[in-house]
């Protein structure tokens, strides 16, 4: 199933895969290449962006789990690179970031997809966050996110909102996530971003693993199980995953499994 038409079977049917198993991922081996989401994987989603509050524990298992993997592990997310690197300081990992429209490399080399936001959007989104105080507006470098966390019941007037603001902007896309959306250029999602890391070392030649919670990490579940790799789904809901964790402290219990399993194989002697 194409990713567009899976979106569409998600907001249509509310599954698109009725009676789908999915099942507690193995760890990932010395050969693996690991991506891993940000908000909702890594740390629980909270009310604003900048409200989250990542464990101790994480930075430390993830510079341990990087040096495991030879550098072969990144972060796909939808925040901005700058703000990634703020909470997982002193860190800079490989990235993607506002959904792929930002990548870092392995080499720290920054990648960028060139656009320009309508002011007219950041205007229409502005002007109802104003009329309605518990919406956040949310800027990027190349994208504008409506978050609707803090009041559910205006979901449907922020869609209707943006809708129509998108009428006459073929250029620009509609994300749908966990009480947000985003208008952000079309053609360029977490998929593209994993592929991109996948034709570069340390990635390249490895079997990808992907771990994210949101629909938004749908293309990426569908770029790593084609390339034979392992999808999974974090929290619930459907998913073209074939794998699942249920919370991000499960994430974190699962990293830290890998880790011990990853030393145990002695990697550097496994990888050429």
């Amino acid at each position: 199933m194409a990713a567009d038409a899976f979106l569409m079977s998600i907001h249509e049917t509310g599954n698109p895969y009725p009676g789908a198993s999915m099942e507690t991922p193995p760890p990932p081996t010395c050969r693996s290449a690991l991506f891993l989401d940000f908000d909702g994987t890594l740390v629980p989603l909270a009310e604003t962006p900048d409200a989250i509050a990542p464990d101790p524990v994480l930075i430390p298992m993830l510079a341990r789990l990087q040096g495991l993997l030879g550098g072969a592990l990144a972060i796909v997310t939808g925040r901005q690179v700058e703000m990634l690197d703020h909470f997982l300081a002193p860190l800079h990992l490989p990235a993607a970031c506002e959904h792929g429209l930002q990548r870092r490399d392995a080499a720290g080399r920054l990648h960028m997809q060139a656009s320009a936001m309508p002011e007219s959007v950041l205007q229409m989104c502005n002007a109802l966050a104003a009329d309605h105080p518990r919406l956040l507006v949310e800027r990027k470098r190349s994208s504008v996110a409506l978050h609707y966390r803090r009041a559910p019941e205006l979901a449907a007037l922020c869609l209707d909102m943006l809708g129509r603001a998108l009428r006459h902007q073929p250029g620009l896309e509609l994300l749908h996530g966990k009480c947000v959306l985003e208008v952000r250029p079309a053609g360029v999602d977490k998929g593209h971003a994993i592929a991109a890391f996948l034709r570069e070392a340390p990635f390249a030649g490895r079997t990808p693993v992907f771990a994210g919670d949101d629909v938004t990490d749908e293309s990426g579940f569908a770029v790593v199980q084609a390339h034979g790799g392992m999808a999974i789904k974090v929290g619930e809901g459907a998913s073209r995953a074939r794998h699942r964790l249920g919370s991000p402290q499960a994430v974190h219990a699962w990293l830290k499994s890998a880790c011990m399993h990853l030393a145990a194989q002695t990697c550097a002697e496994v990888l050429p």
